[in-house]
This record gives structure tokens, sequence and C-alpha cells, in this order.
């Protein structure tokens, strides 16, 4: 059954002629922080033009596969829809979403950090606009560490992160040294998972796209992320995503948390975490041999289908939710810190901005360092940094999600989870043509 939350304006046939029935979009969204402040706010929208707006706002799996069922089949139940840096480039190359080209004159494109326009784009051409942009990075609770006698490095090995997650677990006061995503998906167990083995020098296919899960970086890999998790995680990780993990770290339960960059708003703003004056940052880990971060780059977008048949009025909210003017709304409603993150040049050269946001600087670090052509060390044949840039990816990375949270739950042990997804991966690549 699916989830709604409808917002109108301010009413439902306001500033329209007497009688006369309001324009509507549907816009699919996924149910993260930001997004529902978007939706809270998007009554000054409709009081501007008079469109309603009717919210689909999903968990973010079912977001994936509700938006990927409608535009393959070219549905038209959803006008905007958000998608990501994985999506865009793919289904722009299928004619599946309309080009971004021509959007209001106050939208300035040009003003994109360049990562995420380019990540949005095909041949030049912009299919889909950046509302969030993120990287990963390790949060962590200051008062924990000083207690423990410990000190973040800026750069820290998984090592290091290894030994003080079971320093700081306290289980008998429900204290867990560290929360990492356990809910299966290529967007959410899969992500981190993937960067941790990039930053262990795994990768997903060779150049001849034979898979590497029999390889001793995977086994590395999945073998610290099980015993780390065994140790210092919470209960019941297996069904923790991002959401999960944001709102046990709110709650003082997580010594760390390796997530998306976009959550470092959510966890130091005071009114909505108990632990908000007492969190650092730091990049995501190496293993000490070499210099790969395995951060990724992902950029929460919205995009206009080609099947929409209001893809003006859909282009009008989007430039509306993505411009700079917005940016200016949620600070002076939110607080700059609070404004969507990673997306604009301008923000991280706005003094009220890096003042307010103590995480600024290590977030546009993590964004421009993030290797999305070569993630791992090894050669690949494939783009992505937290994800495989080819179509058959998606079904892939959620079966292997499947196996590997299976793996966290104790279901398998990590020799049989690797030789899982190696089999499962291999059959899904011949099955699509790839050995032929």
């Amino acid at each position: 059954m699916k989830l709604r939350s409808i917002i109108i304006g301010s009413c439902s046939l306001f500033a329209l002629a007497a009688g006369a029935q309001a324009q509507s979009l549907t816009i699919a969204t996924v149910n993260n922080g930001d997004m529902i402040r978007m939706q809270g706010l998007s009554d000054r929208f409709t009081e501007q033009t008079g469109i309603d707006l009717e919210w689909v706002t999903l968990e973010e799996n079912v977001l994936r596969q509700r938006v990927t069922t409608d535009i393959a089949t070219g549905g038209g139940q959803y006008d905007v829809m958000t998608i990501g840096a994985y999506e865009t480039p793919i289904w722009a190359a299928q004619g599946w979403l309309a080009p971004l080209d021509d959007l209001g004159d106050d939208y300035n494109a040009d003003d994109l950090i360049p990562a995420v326009r380019e990540a949005l784009s095909v041949d030049g051409t912009q299919y889909a606009s950046p509302f969030y942009a993120e990287s990963a990075m390790i949060m962590y609770r200051t008062d924990l560490f000083e207690e423990a006698g410990l000190e973040m490095p800026q750069e820290p090995t998984w090592e290091f992160i290894g030994e003080a997650a079971r320093a700081i677990t306290d289980r008998d006061n429900e204290i867990y040294g560290i929360c990492l995503r356990g809910k299966a998906g290529w967007g959410e167990n899969m992500a981190f998972i993937t960067a941790l083995a990039n930053s262990m020098g795994g990768r997903w296919f060779d150049m001849d796209w034979e898979p590497q899960f029999d390889s001793p970086e995977w086994n590395e890999a999945l073998t610290y992320y099980v015993d780390l998790m065994t140790d210092a995680g919470p209960p019941g990780a297996s069904s923790n995503g991002f959401n999960e993990n944001l709102a046990l770290f709110q709650q003082g339960k997580c010594g760390m948390w390796m997530d998306a960059t976009v959550a470092a708003s959510f966890v130091s703003n005071p009114d909505e975490s108990q632990v908000a004056d007492s969190v650092g940052y730091a990049l995501f880990p190496t293993n000490g041999e070499f210099d790969n971060h395995g951060n990724w780059l992902w950029v929460w977008s919205l995009a206009v289908p080609a099947s929409s048949q209001n893809v003006d009025a859909a282009k009008q909210f989007i430039d509306w939710a993505t411009s700079e003017s917005y940016l200016e709304m949620v600070a002076e409603e939110e607080g700059w810190a609070n404004v969507p993150p990673g997306t604009r040049t301008s923000l991280y050269e706005n003094p009220a901005y890096t003042e307010a946001a103590p995480f600024a600087d290590i977030t546009l670090e993590a964004i421009q360092s993030a290797n999305t052509t070569n993630s791992s060390v090894q050669d690949v044949p494939y783009a992505g940094g937290q994800f495989v840039a080819i179509p058959e990816f998606q079904g892939i990375g959620t079966s292997v999600g499947q196996i590997f949270s299976a793996a966290l739950a104790g279901q398998v042990n990590v020799d049989q989870a690797l030789e899982q997804a190696q089999q499962t991966s291999r059959m899904e690549m011949d099955r699509a043509g790839y050995y032929r």
C-alpha cells in the first residue's frame, strides 16, 4: 500500500477563476529529512503558481522500485520523480527523461558544483536537477571518545575504527560503538559495503566483467563488516538503513556512524538530536595501505519523466525547489545549517553557511574527492562510486544486498555469502549478454 502525504496549497481553488480546476502535479520522493522539509514549505509554491501538489513519499527501496517500474513502462503516474546519479544517465540515454536545459533565468546552472552537474548530464544536457548532494564521512561522539581516551584522526584507518568502536561500546547502557547500514538494497547496505570494499582494494567486476566476490579484498571487507557489527553494532542491524541509524545516533545510541554527509545537519540540530553538542566529523576511512577513501558521490535529484502530461509545470516546480532562492528560504525558516547541501558552489562561498555548519568544509572535501570514474585501486570497466553504472546493477545489487544482510543477521557465514554473491552476479551478467 502506498504511503501518501498530500500537501495542497492554502486552498484547493486558489487564485484561479471562479469554478476553474487547479493544475496538479504528482511528485514521488524519498522519506528523507530534507525532502520532508521541502514538502512543508511547498505551499508557498502553490500560493505563487496556483499549482497543487500531490506527494507520494516512500521509503528509499520502495521509491526506487515504484519509479523504475513507472518510467520503464511509460506509466505516467508521476510528473516529478526523485532519482539519483545512478538512474539519471541511464534513463536519459533511453529517452525516458525530459531535458532540463531550459529552467528559469534565476536557476543559474553554472553555479552547480561541476561534479554534481556532470553526474546528472548526458552529452552536455542536464536531465535532473540536484536537490542535495552527498558523499560519505564519519560522524562520531566526541564525549565518548574523550571518556575512552581516544582521539579521532582526520583520516582514520579501518583498524582504528574497529578498535575505537569496540572500546566505546557499552551494551548495558544501550551505547553501540558503531552504526552501519544493514538493510538490504543496492542503495542501502550495498552503498556502504561497496565503499568499504573499494577502500580495501576491492571491485565488483574485472575488465572482462567477471564478478570479484571470490577475491581476497572482498573477503577482507565483508569479514571486517560482519565482525565489527557483531562486536559493536546495535541489535537488529540487518534491518537498519539510513533513517533507522539516524534515529539511533540522534538518541545517543551510536558512538560512530559512517554514512551520507547530508546527515550532519540532522545529528547536529539540537531540536532533533540529543547529542547535538558532542558530534565530530572525519573523512571516510582507508585501509592504511593506499590512499582510497572509497567515499561515494550521490545526488538526490528531481527529474521529469517524458511520459508526464505536465512537463512545463513540473519544470516550474523543479526550478523553484532547486534554486538558490530555495536555499535562502530554508535558511530563513530553519537556519543556514539546515539548507540542502552539496549542490551549489555559492553555498560554500557564503560565510553565513560555513560559520553555521561546522561540517561544511569536510562535506565539500568528501564530495570533491570522490572518484566515480575509477572507484577502486584496480582497473574497472565501469563508472560509479558506491554503485556500478550499468542497467543490470539495480537487480544484481539488490540481490547481493539481500545475501549480505543475511550474513549480518547470522543466517549464512561470510564465505557462503561471498560464494552466493559470486554465483548470482555471474548468472545475471551472463543472462544480460556480457560474456557473448
